[in-house]
């Protein structure tokens, strides 16, 4: 697998997902944000958390407009997987890949905890090595994770089996308790939850490694089928 990590000013994951990506058996190379193509021969390109850009505007809205998303939104338009994390899940909102909206947390607080999780749909490379039901515990780290959407979409996504996890024991009030959605073509995912945080046991856990096994099992049988 081969696969690119984008670099903000404000990214505080990016390491973290480098490194589970390269745990996974990935070949990765890390592509700052002002650049304007990504590297030639990718599986999947990963938007880390943190906070880019300050969180000014609105979460992700600038990071959005940098100069690699467009080559981010050409990628995924060509059915290449990309992951969204936290920041990277608005990052994905903002650049018109993913429906809804992640607004502030209903409580109105910054909530760091690790949570448990359903996997809604197993019909998808980044959920593929989970059963549909099975629980999970991953950490969060947002104050802007309320996923918000209007009830035709809400519908939609319920009626193709878009809601990829939900939360159990809703901690930011998002709508239908989700905390993670695909896009119609189901390769881009984007989460609040954060599975790179999630791949060692010295670290509290290994329950998002499975996440990233998926991903490289796909990009193996895609060259397979090649």
């Amino acid at each position: 697998m081969k696969a690119a990590v984008l670099v903000f000013p404000g990214s505080n994951c990016d390491r973290d997902m480098a490194v589970a990506l390269t745990r996974a058996g990935a070949d990765v190379t890390m592509v700052w944000h002002k650049d304007t193509g990504l590297p030639r021969g990718l599986d999947l390109v990963a938007i880390p958390g943190g906070f880019s850009f300050g969180d000014y505007l609105r979460c992700g809205a600038i990071a959005a407009r940098s100069p690699i998303m467009r080559a981010v939104v050409d990628f995924a338009r060509s059915g290449g997987h990309v992951l969204g994390v936290c920041n990277g899940f608005q990052v994905l909102i903002e650049a018109g890949l993913l429906p809804g909206a992640l607004m502030r947390n209903a409580g109105l607080k910054f909530v760091c905890r690790t949570v448990e999780l359903e996997v809604a749909t197993a019909d998808s490379a980044f959920t593929r090595l989970w059963t549909r039901g099975a629980r999970l515990s991953l950490p969060i780290a947002h104050h802007d994770g309320n996923y918000i959407a209007d009830a035709a979409t809400l519908a939609r996504l319920e009626g193709e089996d878009r809601i990829a996890l939900r939360y159990l024991g809703n901690p930011n009030g998002s709508v239908a308790d989700i905390a993670g959605v695909l896009s119609r073509n189901r390769r881009v995912l984007g989460m609040m939850p954060h599975p790179e945080r999630a791949v060692e046991a010295a670290h509290g856990g290994t329950d998002g490694a499975a996440l990233f096994g998926g991903l490289a099992l796909a990009a193996e049988t895609m060259v397979q089928q090649a």
